[in-house]
C-alpha cells in the first residue's frame, strides 16, 4: 500500500538512480525527479534523465549547479582530466561537496512542494571511496537539513548497503531489471545501457550484473 506522502527523487538517469525511481514509485502516492546540470562532460546524462522521466510521466526539474564545475574540477567536468582510480587515493571522478550540494538543494525543491522525502541512490557498499555516499555524511546532513529549514526530511536511501548484484535484484523485484538494463546512462562516457565497457562506472555495473544473473539462473 502507497503512503499518502510525496517523494523528490536525485535524478542521473543511471542504473542507481532510475531504482530508487521505481522504489519511490511503490513507496509514496506522488513521485518527482530532480537532474543537475554542472557541467558533466556527457551531457547525455540530461536527456537520458529526461527521457526516462516522461516515459514513466514523472514531473522531472533540472536544475543548474555549473558552479560546481568551476569550483571542483575533476573528470566528470573536465575532458582534460583522465579517469582514473590510483591506489589509497579518491578517484579523480570524485566532485567535492556534489552530494551535499545535490541534496541541500533537492531539499529546498522539496519542501516547496511539499515533500518529506528525498532519496538518493547512494551507497557505502560499492561507493568507490566517496566520503559523500556514506550512510554517517547522510545522516548528518538529513539533520542539519531539517535544523536548517525546520521541516522534517527523511533522506531515504534504499541501496546504502547493498551491492551491485543485490541492486540488480532489487530492479528485477521491483519490475524493472529490462528497463534498467537498456535504458538507464551509468558509463562515465556517455554510453546508454551496456556501456562502453572500459570505464570504473562499466566494470562495476558489469560485474554486478554478471554475478546477480549467476544467482538468478542456479
Amino acid at each position: 500500500m502507497l503512503q499518502q506522502e510525496k517523494a523528490v527523487v536525485v535524478f542521473s538517469g543511471g542504473q542507481d538512480s532510475t531504482t530508487c525511481l521505481f522504489w519511490a514509485l511503490q513507496q509514496f502516492s506522488e513521485v518527482e525527479a530532480v537532474t543537475f546540470q554542472y557541467g558533466q562532460r556527457h551531457a547525455q546524462e540530461l536527456d537520458c534523465a529526461a527521457d526516462i522521466a516522461k516515459e514513466l510521466g514523472i514531473k522531472h526539474h533540472i536544475l543548474d549547479m555549473g558552479l560546481l564545475n568551476q569550483l571542483a574540477p575533476n573528470a566528470l567536468t573536465r575532458s582534460s582530466i583522465d579517469i582514473e582510480a590510483k591506489e589509497g587515493e579518491l578517484p579523480s571522478t570524485f566532485v567535492d561537496g556534489r552530494n551535499l550540494l545535490f541534496l541541500s538543494f533537492a531539499a529546498v525543491l522539496a519542501k516547496g512542494i511539499g515533500a518529506k522525502h528525498i532519496v538518493t541512490g547512494v551507497c557505502e557498499t560499492d561507493f568507490s571511496g566517496y566520503p559523500d555516499c556514506r550512510d554517517v555524511f547522510i545522516k548528518s546532513l538529513n539533520v542539519t537539513l531539517n535544523l536548517a529549514m525546520d521541516y522534517p526530511f527523511v533522506i531515504d536511501t534504499p541501496l546504502m548497503w547493498l551491492d551491485k548484484a543485490e541492486t540488480w535484484k532489487l530492479a528485477d523485484e521491483l519490475g524493472a531489471f529490462d528497463y534498467i538494463r537498456e535504458k538507464t546512462l551509468t558509463c562515465y562516457n556517455g554510453i546508454i545501457a551496456d556501456g562502453c565497457g572500459e570505464c570504473p562506472a562499466c566494470h562495476l555495473r558489469r560485474r554486478g550484473l554478471e554475478q546477480y544473473l549467476e544467482r538468478r539462473e542456479a
